[in-house]
């Protein structure tokens, strides 16, 4: 186990923004609360909460890697919309001392799957007006819907009124 330093730096951090990950046309990690790990000769990787990544399209593999300073990582390939992505996603489920911040938390290969920030304002605009802390409504709204596969991408919303029985046989 080697500790980052002077010669190998690493820094984690909050991420400043929201990030998001599609693959397929969809979202499956959405995360105001993602880290940002910058290491030594390698460009910076955003790192999800597994909270905020839709685990039910990740399989685990038999893969797995070892890093000197973070551990040993463990690999998934996304499924959906019968394309996949093999060993696309990592995660360093009980990483080094050092490195504790990015345990629970999943990488994407950004050649695999698409990563981007998100302005929190444009899809949660309550978030920065100081208004009341409220869920992100359109956020809410696009992973509730058909991920391609016949089911939401989200638990079914419970219904906030009851729909009246239709008595007659027909249409109008």
């Amino acid at each position: 186990m080697l500790t980052p330093g002077p010669d190998h730096p690493i820094t984690i951090v909050p991420a400043t923004c929201r990030w998001r990950a599609a693959f397929a046309g969809h979202v499956i990690a959405d995360s105001a609360r993602a880290l940002v790990l910058a290491e030594a000769g390698r460009g910076p990787v955003v790192y999800f909460p597994r909270e905020d990544v839709a685990m039910e399209y990740m399989s685990r593999t038999d893969r797995s890697t070892h890093c000197p300073y973070k551990g040993d990582a463990t690999y998934y390939t996304v499924l959906m919309d019968g394309r996949f992505a093999e060993n696309a996603v990592w995660s360093y489920e009980a990483p080094f001392p050092a490195m504790e911040a990015i345990g629970s938390h999943l990488a994407f290969y950004p050649d695999k799957v698409e990563v981007y920030d998100v302005d929190d304002a444009a899809v949660n605009p309550h978030h920065r007006a100081g208004g009341p802390e409220t869920p992100a409504a359109l956020d809410a709204a696009v992973l509730h819907t058909d991920s391609g596969a016949g089911a939401s991408q989200r638990e079914h919303w419970k219904a906030t009124a009851e729909t009246p029985a239709n008595n007659d046989a027909g249409p109008r």
